[in-house]
C-alpha cells in the first residue's frame, strides 16, 4: 500500500539512528513516547494557516530522518507558542524538540533566507527589527526619544552584544550562512 501523502520510500541509508538520540540528549527526552495522536497539529496556531503538520515531523525525527527534517522549511513555522506541550497527552516537550531540531540545522548549514537576514541584522545593530524612519516618527509623535535606550542610542552596548554574539559563536554561524546562502 502506497503513502497518498509521498510515494517515496524510506531507504535504510535515510535513517540516521543518532538524531533521535541526538535530539532526547539535547532536553527532549520524552520524543520516543509519542503515539502519533495528532493532538500537537491540532491545537498548533501555524498549523492552522501553513501546512505546518507538527505531528509529521516529530514522526520524522522518530523515524531518524535528519536530512528530511533539518532541510524542510517546515521545522521554521513553528511559532514556539508550547500549546501543543499543553495538550500532549504524552507531556512530550514538542517545542523544546523543534528548537534542538531548529539548532541543529543551523549547525549543519539549513537556515531559511528571512531567518539569516534578521540575524544579520542582530549583529550589526543589536535589534532583529531595527527602528527605521517610521518608527522613529511613531516615538517622536508619542514624546518618546527618536531611538529607545538600547543598542540603538547606547554604542557601548552595541559593542557587548556583539562580543557575545562573538564568543557564543552566532555571528561565526550566521556569517558562515552568509556567505553559503550567497
Amino acid at each position: 500500500m502506497t503513502n497518498p501523502i509521498s510515494s517515496d520510500k524510506i531507504e535504510s541509508e535515510d535513517i540516521d539512528p543518532q538524531f533521535t538520540e541526538r535530539i532526547v540528549e539535547a532536553g527532549a527526552d520524552r520524543i520516543r513516547t509519542c503515539i502519533q495522536c495528532g493532538t500537537c497539529s491540532s491545537v498548533c496556531p501555524s498549523g492552522r494557516r501553513t501546512a505546518f503538520r507538527t505531528r509529521e515531523l516529530m514522526r520524522k525525527a522518530v523515524l531518524g530522518l535528519k536530512d528530511e527534517v533539518l532541510a524542510s522549511p517546515d521545522l521554521w513555522l513553528c511559532a514556539t507558542c508550547y500549546t501543543c506541550l499543553e495538550r500532549c497527552p504524552r507531556e512530550i516537550k514538542v517545542t523544546d524538540a523543534i528548537i534542538i531540531m531548529r539548532n541543529m540545522a543551523v549547525d549543519e548549514g539549513f537556515m531559511l533566507p528571512q531567518h539569516r537576514k534578521a540575524s544579520q541584522k542582530l549583529i550589526s545593530t543589536g535589534h532583529a527589527v531595527p527602528i527605521d524612519d517610521a518608527n522613529r516618527k511613531v516615538r517622536k509623535d508619542l514624546g518618546l526619544d527618536e531611538l529607545p535606550p538600547t543598542t540603538h542610542s547606547k554604542k557601548k552596548a552595541l559593542r557587548d552584544v556583539q562580543k557575545i554574539m562573538k564568543k557564543t559563536g552566532f555571528k561565526k554561524l550566521i556569517e558562515g550562512q552568509a556567505e553559503e546562502g550567497a
